[in-house]
C-alpha cells in the first residue's frame, strides 16, 4: 500500500519535499511508515520514536494506517 506522508520544518528540509509517498505493506503500522521514511536519504534526521499524526489526531507508532490515512511527522518546536 502507498500512503503519503506530510513533512514540516526540519524534516521536509532533511528529506528535500513537504510529503513523500512511501510504501509498505497492507497492514502496516505507523511504525512501518517511520521506518520507510528513515531509509530515505536525509531521513536519518528523524527520530526512531516522532511525533506523529493520522487524520489530524496524535497517534503511536503502533496505530493501524490505511491509504486513506493523512499521516504527519512533526518535528520538536522550540518556542519562549
Amino acid at each position: 500500500m502507498i500512503v503519503n506522508v506530510l513533512l514540516f520544518a526540519s524534516y521536509a528540509d532533511a528529506l528535500g519535499a513537504d510529503a513523500v509517498m512511501v510504501e509498505v505493506p497492507d497492514g502496516a503500522v505507523l511504525g512501518d511508515v517511520v521506518t520507510a521514511i528513515r531509509g530515505r536519504p536525509g531521513g536519518d534526521r528523524v527520530p526512531s520514536v516522532p511525533l506523529v499524526a493520522r487524520n489530524h489526531r496524535y497517534a503511536t507508532l503502533a496505530d493501524p494506517v490505511a491509504a486513506t490515512d493523512e499521516i504527519a511527522l512533526i518535528p520538536p518546536v522550540a518556542g519562549g
